[in-house]
């Protein structure tokens, strides 16, 4: 079985959003309406130390909801607690880093 872990948040109407980390398959996801729909984070190890952060995905219907934004906070947590380097080939998390300016995030960017 898969390793997960799960982080909670809340979206703009406040029900319940949980990222499950999913390291053996290397995504981060949340299940949306039940667990048919998922919005996903895919990253790739490219080094010992070094994540590479490819691609954000949320299907159309979920769009602009904020629920990238939630994927995007869970794999920079986790490059940080982990103390990893990332690559911000997705533009999304590029963007994400540019409007949440953490130190903490800015530390652990692989240039």
């Amino acid at each position: 079985m898969a390793q997960a872990t799960q982080a909670n948040a809340l979206d703009a109407t406040n029900s319940q959003i949980q990222v499950e980390h999913d390291k053996k398959r290397q995504q981060f996801v949340i299940r949306l309406n039940g667990s048919h729909d998922r919005a996903v984070l895919l990253y790739k190890y490219i080094g010992k130390k070094i994540v590479d952060l490819q691609h954000t995905e949320v299907p159309d219907a979920y769009r602009g909801r904020g629920i990238a934004k939630h994927l995007a906070k869970a794999a920079m947590d986790f490059v940080v607690e982990e103390d990893l380097k990332a690559r911000l080939t997705c533009w999304y998390i590029q963007k994400y880093v540019k409007e949440n300016p953490q130190p903490q995030y800015f530390e652990h960017i692989y240039q």
